[in-house]
């Protein structure tokens, strides 16, 4: 019989989509195989404090409360979790892994920040790796890139809070000139729409900048368009598949905080009714938009389709979308033909192969005397 496979799922974590991080956790625990795998539980406190605990999916909450406190190793030959305890115990008994799977969302998560502290560690990991997990997670940085690779973008500008809050007279003038309202104003580091406000006029505007510069110091001010919200899922490493497209139609104004997961009666619209050339400009655009970036592993691509012209533009890519089970990521490929748990199970095929790639690249040189 084969050794099963110790998959850590790492959750929690120090961002404003901590509860979130914990529902997807959840949701990937408990669809991946036991026969294949033996899971690790690594739940990050919203202080930044790491807990391993139990493979029991309802104990993830006493993970983070009464968990062994351990600390990650970036020893590329050594343990992956350090014991905190006062006692060091036995060796054989130090959590160990032999791959990540990251459920975590927004900052010191999805950002690169946690990704780069696995390759320190020599640690195979489900997902983007460093660059394309912080340009997916910075906004503007993702913008330009999607701009240079030659795929359609809403027009934007950004703001440094400083900028704002030493002279917000200019930081007006400046956006009145270059965009037209309506407008959207988000955190350009954030995900799941926290601290995002659309802003009717310029009178909403310093109440939307003050929510936003609370999350983040880089602003983005994007316009707003009558559009419908498509949203496609990719999955590969350097040969990336899209799945079918679905569609969001949001009980709110727009798909924020509260329409994803706090109040009921929006809907998800799987696949989208799009026409055959619109569902293959979609794909298309996807897989470029996940290689712009260096994606790895996964990635779901949200689109604006302008209701009036048709044009399709790119709006911004999830290195870790959600995996909950109302999950728009999962939902796309199992209407694609992939179901949850084979997707799991590609994921983290996926993340080893991406893991020995790595291997063939030599990190040191020495010159011939």
């Amino acid at each position: 019989m084969s050794k099963k496979i110790r998959v850590g799922i790492l959750f929690g974590g120090r961002s404003g989509e901590h509860d979130v991080s914990l529902i997807s956790a959840a949701a990937v625990m408990k669809a991946l195989d036991p026969a294949k795998y033996e899971i690790v539980p690594i739940g990050i406190t919203r202080e930044g404090h790491w807990r391993v605990g139990s493979g029991a999916v309802q104990l993830l909450p006493q993970v983070l409360e009464s968990g062994e406190p351990v600390t990650p190793s970036v020893d590329p030959a050594g343990p992956k979790l350090l014991p905190l305890a006062s006692s060091t115990p036995a060796k054989n008994s130090r959590p160990e892994v032999d791959v990540v799977f990251p459920a975590l969302h927004g900052t010191f998560g999805e950002d690169g920040t946690v990704q780069g502290l696995l390759e320190l560690a020599d640690v195979p990991y489900v997902g983007a790796g460093v660059l394309a997990s912080a340009a997916g997670m910075d906004k503007d940085v993702m913008k330009r890139l999607f701009r240079d690779a030659g795929l359609p973008v809403i027009s934007w500008e950004l703001v440094l809070r400083p900028d704002w809050e030493n002279n917000p007279a200019a930081v007006r003038k400046r956006i009145g000139k270059k965009l037209r309202y309506p407008l959207f104003v988000k955190p350009a580091n954030l995900g799941s729409s926290v601290g995002i406000s659309k802003v009717h006029n310029q009178r909403e505007l310093s109440a939307a900048m003050n929510l936003a510069a609370q999350y983040d110091r880089k602003i983005l001010v994007e316009e707003a368009i009558d559009a419908r919200e498509i949203e496609c899922s990719v999955l590969g490493n350097d040969a990336p598949q899209a799945s079918v497209p679905g569609e969001v139609v949001p009980i709110n104004e727009f798909y924020d905080y509260e329409a994803k997961y706090i109040k009921e009666g929006s809907q998800l619209i799987i696949p989208a009714p799009l026409t055959p050339r619109q569902t293959k400009c979609v794909q298309e655009v996807a897989t470029r938009a996940f290689q712009a970036i260096d994606g790895a592993g996964m990635g779901r691509v949200d689109f604006l389709l302008d209701r009036k012209t048709g044009k399709v533009y790119v709006n911004e890519i999830n290195t870790i979308p959600g995996f909950t089970s109302i999950s728009m990521y999962p939902k796309l490929w199992e209407a694609s033909g992939v179901s949850y748990s084979e997707l799991l199970d590609r994921l983290i095929e996926l993340a080893l192969e991406r893991y020995q790639e790595k291997t063939r690249t030599r990190f040191t040189y020495s010159p011939k005397a």
